[in-house]
């Protein structure tokens, strides 16, 4: 028989909640439509096409460092047990990279005071989203904290302030804060890792993924991953 929603078995903490709504905020397929909508327009409506590309280029870089330290760990055993790093969090990494510009973009053809306010609040999304990994049991610091780091000097690298604009369409903030509202509650869970997954599996030639208490099996027993 099924159980009343009121059972305990179907209870689930308010703060867990809570957290796994953050965390979707630095899904990819949740940003990045925010991300490609304000290039977008930065490129072809403000007529900062560089500034544009060097933003999605440092974004794909990151992206791919990511991904690259979750292959090395999942297909060929490389990771750190000392600080439990099995790969770069992609949530850290891509929400630092990510909501600093974003709302800059949104903020440009305001002053500099309302610029760097925004960055500021952008930083500051990033980060919850980053922590947000922990309570989640998504990563461990470390693989936070590189995150962070690699998606900070992303938007460091990008950001040039201050910079004034032409006015922002009404569209993008709109169409922005409904994509980021809605989805992190409606919107499928995300597959990266899975693919992910796949892909290290395909590289490696291995037929099994490489896993965090592997890992540290093998460090507790003394062997060499």
């Amino acid at each position: 028989m099924a159980l009343p929603i009121s059972s305990p078995a179907l209870a689930v903490p308010t703060d867990l909640v809570f957290w796994h709504l953050v965390t979707r905020l630095g899904e990819a397929e949740i940003l990045l439509p925010a991300v490609l909508l304000a290039a977008l327009w930065l490129a072809f409506g403000a007529g900062q096409g560089r500034l544009t590309l060097r933003w999605l280029g440092l974004l794909a870089l990151a992206g791919t460092i990511t991904t690259a330290t979750k292959v090395a760990f999942i297909g060929y055993e490389l990771g750190v047990p000392a600080w439990d790093f099995t790969g770069i969090s992609g949530h850290a990494t891509f929400a630092t990279a990510s909501y600093p510009m974003l709302l800059w973009v949104l903020l440009m053809h305001r002053g500099p005071r309302a610029q760097r306010i925004g960055v500021g609040f952008g930083f500051a999304i990033g980060l919850l989203i980053a922590y947000s990994r922990l309570p989640t049991h998504a990563h461990s610091s470390s693989e936070v904290v590189a995150g962070v780091l690699l998606g900070c000097t992303v938007s460091l690298l990008t950001l040039k302030l201050p910079r004034n604009g032409p006015p922002v369409p009404w569209w993008l903030p709109a169409l922005t804060l409904v994509g980021l509202t809605v989805q992190p509650v409606y919107a499928p869970p995300s597959h990266t890792h899975d693919l992910v997954t796949r892909l290290s599996l395909r590289v490696s030639g291995h037929a099994q993924p490489y896993t965090r208490a592997e890992m540290h099996r093998r460090d507790k027993l003394g062997f060499d991953s």
